[in-house]
């Protein structure tokens, strides 16, 4: 991991702390010129002090003159004072500001923490803060959010390096079997070994270039261009034409114009997966498959619905992780290699589209996929 190399200041804590004590020393002392002012607006500049008068029926006892102040007398008695009041709101705003903003700062810290598990690789700890909404709890529910996706992302990962690592090993296993048994057997048959080890390297060599293609969907590494997904659904379903009649599957096309952005190479793929699975995964004979393609208010939409036993709601929404296919692990002829959803997710997804799975009510699966739409002139 790095870290920025910085050098060492104030914490948050203190600089709120002086902020708070200087905004409320500036707000007394605006305060006390304020009063200051007012009252020197009514007292002469030099103090007054009248003779003594005699009041009449007293006796003719004289009666003390009236002495009015100064302004520099009220500025001596006004300025201690106002000075001692400063020093107060002084020591009032350090201290409260320091427990205010200790409190204001409390849900960092637990942010803080979390960040700090989830670096050293805990991605399971949770802040979980409660109280109302505010930024400090807006932001420890996104990073909890952050975290729950990683963690999925990260055994999503795992899983498929550990089902890659298995489906890589058994051809490579068999392979070497073959080639044992070859060996210690001269009159095999070397016709029926070389047929055998070609289907097993025509499979290791599918599986290969699967991988390579979902690690070029999830890097998005590839240019956008106009691209129309009727054309694509009828290219698709041409070229797996005989596959459909190989297994007694008739195909109906829909397609409407649906133009979008994206890699052609991979927006073809992603339609021949679909076609492909919905060929395959059908009923023994006699199945169907609907290939659609249109624009909607949300965008262009490519359906592929097909035929087949009833699924489980929670069985289909493991179909689009890797090494996926259907209700049990097959290795039919034409099973694949288990990534054919995979990519078709990871392909919608690099093209800011949205995947549906949903099993239809007879039997059978419906795939939608949603990507934006695109004009004539090949802008979003």
């Amino acid at each position: 991991m790095t870290y920025v190399d910085r050098a060492p200041g104030l914490s948050v804590r203190l600089k709120l702390t002086l902020s708070y004590a200087a905004f409320l020393m500036i707000a007394g002392a605006g305060l006390i010129a304020v009063v200051l002012v007012f009252l020197l607006r009514y007292v002469p500049d030099e103090a007054i002090v009248t003779p003594p008068r005699h009041a009449p029926g007293l006796g003719m006892r004289p009666l003390p003159g009236d002495f009015v102040p100064g302004r520099s007398d009220l500025w001596d008695a006004f300025a201690p004072k106002a000075a001692l009041m400063l020093a107060l709101l002084l020591v009032v705003g350090l201290v409260g500001g320091w427990i205010l903003a200790g409190r204001m700062l409390a849900p960092l810290h637990r942010i803080t923490a979390a960040t700090r598990s989830a670096g050293g690789g805990s991605l399971s700890h949770r802040i979980r803060m409660p109280g109302r909404r505010d930024e400090f709890r807006e932001l420890a529910d996104a990073f909890d959010g952050m975290l729950a996706r990683l963690e999925a992302h990260v055994a999503e990962q795992r899983r498929f390096a550990a089902n890659a690592s298995h489906e890589l090993r058994t051809p490579l296993a068999i392979t070497q079997t073959l080639l044992e048994v070859a060996r210690s057997d001269r009159d095999r048959d070397t016709d029926e070994l070389l047929d055998r080890l070609q289907t097993v390297n025509t499979r290791a060599i599918d599986l290969t270039e699967a991988l390579l293609l979902l690690s070029r969907a999830d890097r998005r590494s590839f240019a956008r261009e106009p691209v129309d997904l009727s054309l694509a659904a009828e290219e698709a379903t041409e070229t797996l034409l005989p596959l459909a009649e190989k297994h007694g599957i008739s195909i109906a096309t829909d397609a409407e114009p649906a133009p979008t952005l994206g890699s052609p190479a991979l927006l073809l793929q992603m339609t021949t997966n679909l076609v492909h699975n919905a060929i395959v995964h059908n009923l023994p004979e006699h199945g169907t498959v609907r290939v659609a393609t249109g624009i909607r208010p949300d965008g262009v939409v490519l359906t592929v619905e097909n035929t087949g036993e009833r699924l489980d709601p929670r069985l289909v929404a493991t179909f689009t992780e890797p090494f996926q296919r259907g209700s049990e692990r097959v290795h039919a002829a034409q099973a694949g290699v288990g990534l054919g959803l995979a990519i078709v997710r990871s392909t919608v997804e690099a093209h800011d589209g949205a995947l549906t799975l949903d099993p239809r009510h007879d039997g059978g699966l419906r795939v939608t996929v949603r990507l934006p739409t695109t004009s004539k002139g090949g802008t979003l």
